[in-house]
């Protein structure tokens, strides 16, 4: 599985949609790594008010990594030959 995240929404949605894919509740994914059910959810509803230590705790809850990459540039209109 691998998710394009440029917006926080975006982050919290890829974090919910693999640990339902993992089928665990927000209590359950908690727990195995000694976190609150509302840090979960905090995490999944708004990100952006989350610590990032709390952020990669669930991360290694449900088996994900960040890898950062240079954003992919397309081609305008503009740039094309014809």
């Amino acid at each position: 599985m691998q998710y394009c995240i440029r917006t926080p929404d975006q982050l919290g949605l890829a974090l919910r949609v693999r640990r339902k894919g993992l089928q665990l509740t927000q209590a359950e994914a908690a727990e195995s790594i000694g976190m609150l059910q509302k840090t979960v959810s905090r995490l999944e509803l708004d990100p952006k008010t989350a610590m990032v230590d709390s952020l990669f705790d669930l991360l290694s809850a449900l088996d994900l990594e960040i890898v950062l990459q240079e954003k992919q540039r397309t081609v305008s209109n503009e740039q094309l030959p014809w």
